[in-house]
């Protein structure tokens, strides 16, 4: 498996990758990812070369986005001092699943932050997702606090404001990269 650079040409893949994993979430109980990913968003980031995917020949087996830019109203002015890199939109297919592929490609995303000079590789999960959290958890990272209101609808309630991060370091992922 490799990582390649998600291309402007992978837009409609990536959204139908999320709508997979939406509908696998809702046959758990899960709310999270109902409302359908905006495909401007999800180009601007790609252009801006957050956006990664882990390939296994022709096929998609993960994503993820990992970046240098926070969402607003999630971490203190202290914490935005401290050099980190955020991830969002993990995502392993359902064909891949129970292969440790998040955890190497958390790993992947630490040891490519720290290789930037990050100190912390910071994430926020779905509030209600609870497994979610338990995973994160047992892959390293800590829980700092849970952000519940200031969503981007009207500053509202957040969706994902369970906060977490670990330190970032030199890691043994096993992928081969393509991109750079």
């Amino acid at each position: 498996m490799k990582i390649v650079s998600a291309r402007p040409s992978d837009v409609t893949k990536l959204l139908a990758f999320r709508e997979e994993a939406a509908s696998w979430l809702t046959r758990l109980g899960s709310d999270q990812w109902q409302r359908p990913y905006p495909a401007d968003r999800l180009l601007a980031t790609i252009e801006a070369g957050s956006v990664f995917m882990v390939m296994d020949g022709a096929v998609t087996a993960a994503t993820i986005t990992l970046t240098p830019d926070v969402e607003e109203g999630l971490w203190t002015e202290e914490e935005l001092a401290e050099p980190s890199a955020f991830i969002t939109k993990l995502t392993v297919a359902r064909t891949h699943a129970g292969q440790n592929l998040g955890g190497r490609l958390l790993d992947w995303a630490s040891d490519r932050a720290y290789r930037t000079g990050a100190k912390w590789l910071r994430l926020d999960a779905w509030t209600t997702n609870e497994a979610l959290q338990r995973y994160y958890l047992g892959q390293g990272f800590h829980h700092v606090r849970t952000v519940r209101e200031g969503g981007a609808v009207n500053g509202g309630p957040r969706v994902s404001g369970w906060l977490a991060q670990r330190p970032t370091a030199l890691a043994e992922h096993g992928f081969g990269v393509t991109f750079e």
